[in-house]
């Protein structure tokens, strides 16, 4: 009986070791947030305050490189509305390719000559991009351009070839139902203006039309819940004391950006009739330019003083021009700054560690509640809450033990080639 209580006992004393250990190698999203600083606390405090929401997916490999994947959400609240300025440009440029691959025709591929027609007021038209190596404007560099420095105008011809109804159409068969994407970028037009986009024309090099798509007019029915937030808003130069609507703009939710980011990163661990239709060189393509910094790119080539290496690296690096890059360190991500929002969403992956993960996040800077009149906390509460986030996760990951390392070559590119 005696021998008995002491195996009992003995066994209860390991078992509790034992989840002592896995909790200390694997810990929570709670408890690696509770290791930030004072100030980064006191913003996971005031989180209603600041919006603030985090998604991070934990990734192990099986012996067939194979990846499992263990969510974590921290103030899941997917009611609550963020602007998610720039990210809206992360599933465009996905279904950009997706149509090209769709439409299957012989010779048009994102790489095709793409010709932008003016049909209304408000609407511009492109035959020539200086910038390209060729000075061919093509799909495939304004992706390049939407993912290095986020380039909006590139969105908008992007946004214009695709259209309101095939955008939402695809979004709601991908199972992102509340996601809306229904406006140009830095130019402001009316909803009506945002329903017709323009004629498109893809030629190929010896000047042949391939495809020609007319002009559109969308008739989708958005669903419009009233959107308000602040106290006011600048319009003209004078205070507009009420607040401000963001009923009638984009919105995309962190849960359904992250899950496009891991849609994308691994897409055969998805049903495929939720996959992004995007073939092996399509991936190497959209892997290239999410991870590359602007001073990897020849056309166009990115003066280091607007575009240092980590300008649109939030996680992790912040807005610190002078931040040193890890070098076996590679962040794939799209980011988004508007209105007093920051948003990062993004797959980490450490060639030399073996580290990989997804972390996607959105903070509010705007204490004043006042919109559009350029005083918003980023330098002072944004960024470095972001970086510091980036910090600790990679921090802690890169010291959880992991029962198989994983082969991470799927994501190592070349930089130097096809700049």
């Amino acid at each position: 009986m005696i021998v008995y209580l002491d195996m009992k006992y003995l066994f209860t004393l390991v078992l509790l070791c034992c989840m002592i250990f896995v909790k200390a190698q694997a810990p929570s999203l709670e408890e690696m947030l509770k290791n930030g600083s004072e100030s980064f606390q006191k913003i996971i405090q005031n989180r209603d305050i600041h919006r603030v929401q985090i998604r991070f997916t934990r990734i192990d490999r099986n012996s067939k490189n194979q990846p499992s994947f263990k969510h974590f959400a921290f103030h899941n609240n997917a009611s609550e509305y963020f602007y998610p300025a720039s990210t809206v440009k992360f599933p465009i440029a996905l279904l950009a390719i997706e149509k090209i691959n769709e439409l299957n025709i012989p010779g048009l591929t994102i790489y095709s000559t793409m010709v932008t027609d003016s049909a209304a007021n408000g609407q511009d038209d492109v035959y020539q991009h200086p910038q390209a190596s060729d000075g061919r404007p093509s799909i495939a560099h304004y992706i390049k351009q939407i993912l290095l420095v986020s380039d909006n105008d590139a969105y908008n011809r992007l946004y214009e070839f695709l259209g309101q109804e095939y955008i939402h159409r695809k979004l709601k068969e991908k199972g992102f139902k509340s996601s809306v994407i229904r406006h140009r970028l830095s130019i402001s037009l009316s909803d009506e203006a945002n329903r017709a986009t323009n004629g498109i024309r893809f030629f190929d090099e010896e000047g042949k039309l391939i495809y020609q798509q007319a002009p559109q007019f969308s008739k989708v029915q958005f669903p419009e819940p009233t959107i308000e937030m602040g106290k006011g808003y600048m319009k003209g130069g004078r205070l507009v004391q009420e607040p401000f609507s963001f009923t009638q703009k984009n919105k995309l939710s962190i849960e359904d950006l992250h899950k496009m980011m891991v849609r994308v990163i691994f897409p055969t661990a998805f049903p495929e009739k939720i996959r992004f239709k995007l073939s092996h060189s399509d991936l190497k393509f959209l892997y290239q330019w999410m991870s590359a910094y602007p001073s990897e790119s020849q056309f166009p080539e990115y003066p280091a003083s607007e575009y240092w290496n980590t300008y649109v690296k939030f996680l992790l690096y912040g807005s610190d021009q002078k931040a040193k890059t890890i070098p076996s360190l590679r962040i794939f991500n799209k980011v988004g700054n508007a209105y007093g929002f920051l948003t990062d969403v993004a797959y980490f992956a450490d060639f030399q560690s073996g580290t990989e993960f997804f972390l996607s996040a959105t903070i509010y800077t705007n204490s004043n509640e006042i919109f559009n009149d350029n005083k918003y906390e980023y330098n002072q509460v944004g960024f470095p809450f972001l970086k510091e986030l980036g910090l600790l996760i990679f921090g802690a990951e890169k010291l959880r033990s992991k029962k198989k390392r994983p082969n991470l070559s799927n994501f190592e590119i070349n930089y130097q080639a096809n700049r």
